[in-house]
């Protein structure tokens, strides 16, 4: 069987330094304690290369299950082009680990670029939705201080050094009682969801012993502001959840804890900050409507794209389809489930 434990998988991911986040299984972990399963599976074909992948599951009636790859395989895009590619090896030896696990659907998220993606292989089809979001700006962090911040947008240099000026203070925290309020507080502001506080609780648990996250607040006079709740592992960063109060937001605290956070990844060895999710729309149309625009990411890509990164889609989703009965059925509860709470 191509499956392998945790710790071969570490080991596997230690020779991969710009893996993503949701390919650790400390990632798993965290997932696990909220109704996901996980595997972990190595393609070994003799002398090509190794591709890996951290599958989660997510459980349905009657002992069925969603298969899903966030961010993965775990591989060098080499590996899957020319003559020594063992994709078609790869995704035999997936297909068996998706069909004991009674897997009705495998959803593929690749952490590809979208514009050199290879083609899906016979039976991938393209997905429905992405559930992570596809399309997100990469700040480059390389250089010093001086030429990062040359790099962004004039106002958004302004506004952190006005942050500064006005006497915003960012402490590293684990107060997550505190973060979770103002996370409920923007997700009703901006139209959101948001995680329980056990969630962010037993994220901080798993990944700040390990150095891969802190949680920075902004505060004013001794009263919190806004907060931040940043990732790294190997070179790249992310910036997964932030949050505001509705009080004194002209004091720009957002701006102080973003340039704080990155100023974390770089001492921590961080090349790349991922800013984690804007509309997937190409650059000239988000920069032709953001002024316009401020519904579902519109806002955010206003306040991110200050911070002088790229635009970036990652390739898929894809869909492997293993029982398309149930999947049929499954998909009918789902809109049925979502008319429901509408």
């Amino acid at each position: 069987m191509p499956e392998i434990s945790r710790i071969e998988w570490e080991a596997f991911i230690a020779d991969h330094p710009t893996i993503h986040l949701l390919q650790t299984s400390a990632w798993a972990e965290l997932k696990h304690d909220f109704g996901w399963e996980s595997t972990w599976m190595l393609c070994t074909p003799g002398d090509y290369p190794s591709i890996g992948a951290q599958i989660l599951f997510r459980r349905l009636p009657f002992g069925l299950r969603i298969a899903y790859i966030p961010k993965g395989p775990v591989c060098f895009y080499s590996d899957l082009t020319g003559e020594n590619c063992a994709w078609q090896t790869f995704i035999a030896e997936l297909d068996t680990v998706c069909r004991r696990y009674k897997a009705i659907t495998l959803i593929l998220e690749p952490d590809f670029d979208h514009d050199r993606m290879f083609l899906p292989p016979g039976g991938f089809i393209n997905g429905l939705q992405s559930i992570q979001p596809p399309r997100t700006i990469l700040v480059n962090l390389e250089g010093s201080e001086e030429e990062l911040l040359s790099r962004m947008k004039q106002k958004t240099r302004y506004n952190i050094r006005l942050a500064q000026k006005k006497g915003v203070i960012i402490e590293r925290s684990d107060h997550l009682a505190i973060f979770h309020a103002m996370m409920k507080t923007t997700g009703q502001r901006d139209n959101f969801g948001v995680h329980s506080l056990e969630y962010y609780r037993r994220a901080f648990q798993i990944f700040h012993p390990r150095k891969d996250c802190e949680l920075f607040l902004a505060t004013h006079d001794g009263k919190p502001l806004a907060g931040l709740m940043v990732f790294a592992y190997g070179q790249r960063a992310w910036y997964f959840y932030g949050a505001s109060t509705d009080e004194h937001r002209e004091l720009m605290p957002s701006y102080l804890l973003q340039w704080e956070a990155m100023r974390w990844a770089r001492q921590r060895g961080c090349t790349q900050y991922d800013l984690w999710g804007v509309p997937d729309e190409d650059v000239q149309t988000l920069e032709a409507n953001f002024m316009q625009r401020s519904d579902g990411l519109w806002g955010v890509y206003r306040f991110k794209r200050g911070f002088g990164g790229e635009l970036y889609r990652s390739a898929g989703p894809f869909e492997r389809r293993y029982r398309p009965v149930e999947y049929s059925i499954y998909q009918s509860w789902m809109r049925f489930r979502k008319r429901s709470t509408e």
